[in-house]
């Protein structure tokens, strides 16, 4: 996205042209300020303030752009989108004012995917003048963490397998001077063995293995994020039909939000010792391949049946997240493409969330609303713990009825989380099947702008 270039630059006065940011309401008095011929270029156009809506207004030798908005006084991170991404390359700055939180959705708006397909008219950068400078740095590092999520979904399973992960994390441990452990082998086998079992079926070069990285002193809180790493998931022997399979390149989509998510706490120099986990592994198919009815061994020390192959996320996280409460955090956040029961209950554009601390879950829905990146939170119900129940083991790994499928996914995580630890999980889908202003259709991230915001409240700055 902004790798050639920053999107968002200091204003220092240079030569920019106007955006002009109005409403429905305000649009009668701003056109009194306009010559007969920019409103009649307005209406040419069929410009009425409406959202989203742009136009080019002559200026003499120049012109400058409109964009229609809800409320030019409280701006959205989507309010300036559109405006970036029909416009022509140059620089711009808002006129009477500084952007604010559109900044972000101006720089998400010019993301493309290009690894595997060029633009055929490609366009140059859009840059945004801004005179709050202060804010800039955290602003592009923001656009640019969403834009990752973007880019690691986006990447078909066999170049973003779990070697690709790796890859991934090793670069963010270099960016960073953290410390990267990666089991793998019959090491992975003993130590975290649902993780390996997830993924043995799957080649070698798409081999299981659990990623570890590490950052922050010693003495300070411990912040565990945990991302979900199933690179490709063909739903193991419970297969998935062709359509549920097709999108399944994206269920990597929790690792790359932990991933992203890590990347911001570090860049920040948040005062916490960082874990960063992701179990990453295919679900394949083939003659090792676990099945129905096995029962599995866990790093805690659970027995669980397997009442689903197509249920492994929830067991890949299971050993992760008992790793994470080894080290007594103050915190575990976990991301994960978890369940289709969320997208039944909330649709793609809210990530669902669960929490055993009412505070926490508090905090991450305003700091989420406060960015226009909101959860909805699901419950954690002990009434139907006992849906998980096994006759063999000490748990099922899915319950036997269509009833609240994430719910229950959450409490099958609860059960490798330690106890008194405050724990919070994200569902998310991370794909956006249609395409809005700022948000192209294709991976993307949900949920993470909320639990950014809500660490820089709880944790602060260094």
């Amino acid at each position: 996205m902004a790798d050639k270039q920053p999107l968002i630059q200091p204003d220092r006065g240079q030569d920019a042209i106007s955006i002009h940011l109005v409403n429905r309401d305000g649009l009668g008095d701003w056109l009194k300020q306009l010559s007969t011929s920019q409103r009649a270029a307005l209406e040419a156009q069929k410009f009425d303030g409406g959202g989203y809506q742009t136009a080019i207004v002559p200026d003499g030798d120049s012109w400058f752009a409109v964009g229609g908005v809800a409320d030019p006084e409280n701006l959205s991170s989507w309010c300036m989108a559109k405006l970036a991404e029909s416009l022509p390359a140059g620089t711009y700055r808002r006129a009477k004012g500084v952007p604010g939180p559109a900044v972000h959705g101006w720089q998400t708006a010019q993301y493309v995917f290009d690894r595997y397909k060029r633009p055929e008219r490609p366009v140059g950068p859009r840059v945004l003048l801004t005179q709050d400078v202060g804010a800039i740095d955290g602003a592009i590092a923001e656009a640019q963490a969403v834009c990752l999520v973007r880019d690691l979904v986006n990447t078909p399973a066999e170049d973003m397998g779990p070697a690709a992960l790796e890859e991934q994390c090793e670069t963010l441990a270099k960016q960073h001077s953290a410390t990267l452990k990666v089991t793998m082998g019959d090491t992975l086998e003993q130590e975290y063995p649902m993780i390996h079992a997830v993924g043995r079926a799957a080649a070698r070069h798409h081999a299981p293995r659990l990623l570890h990285l590490t950052w922050g002193k010693e003495g300070d809180p411990v912040l565990a994020i945990v991302g979900k790493g199933v690179c490709f998931d063909s739903g193991g022997l419970d297969v998935k039909s062709s359509t549920g399979m097709l999108l399944m390149k994206k269920d990597m989509g929790g690792a790359a939000h932990a991933i992203a998510l890590a990347g911001l706490v570090m860049r920040a120099g948040l005062p916490v010792r960082l874990h960063l986990l992701v179990p990453a592994v295919e679900n394949a198919i083939s003659s090792n391949s676990f099945r129905p009815g096995d029962v599995l061994r866990s790093r805690k020390g659970l027995s669980v049946e397997i009442g689903n192959t197509d249920a492994e996320g929830r067991l890949v996280l299971g050993d992760a997240l008992q790793r994470a409460s080894e080290e007594g955090p103050a915190l575990i956040l976990d991301f994960a493409t978890l369940t289709g029961a969320a997208r039944v209950a909330l649709g793609p554009d809210y990530p669902a969330l669960m929490a055993r601390e009412d505070a926490t879950a508090a905090a991450l829905i305003d700091a989420g609303r406060a960015h226009d990146d909101e959860p909805w939170r699901l419950p954690l119900p002990d009434a139907y713990r006992e849906w998980l129940n096994s006759d063999i083991a000490d748990t099922n790994n899915a319950h036997g009825n269509a009833f609240a499928g994430a719910s229950v996914a959450g409490l099958f995580l609860d059960k490798f989380v330690g106890d008194g630890i405050d724990w919070a999980h994200f569902d998310t889908f991370a794909w956006r099947p249609q395409a809005k202003p700022g948000r192209p259709k294709g991976g993307d991230a949900y949920g993470l702008r909320a639990a950014w915001h809500m660490l820089k409240g709880r944790f602060g700055g260094a």
